[in-house]
């Protein structure tokens, strides 16, 4: 299920066109990836990852990428 839902996150295919090799179907794949979002888990995934790495020296943090899917956009001025 992980794997199927990682491949709809980072292919860009929708939901309804996750292949059935992955052994999951959309509504499952769905509403399982609906339930860890609300559970916290991605945060906790991104969070372990840069844990993980930090530990290994292998984070470079005097350049970064920020974008919408992590840090809300601000509208006009506002």
């Amino acid at each position: 299920m992980f794997t199927a839902i990682v491949y709809v996150l980072t292919s860009g295919c929708s939901w309804r066109d996750l292949p059935p090799s992955f052994g999951a179907t959309v509504p499952t794949a769905h509403r399982r990836f609906q339930q860890w979002t609300e559970a916290g888990l991605w945060r906790r995934v991104h969070q372990a990852v840069l844990d993980e790495l930090g530990a290994q020296g292998e984070l470079e943090w005097a350049r970064a990428v920020v974008d919408a899917a992590t840090v809300r956009a601000k509208k006009g001025d506002r």
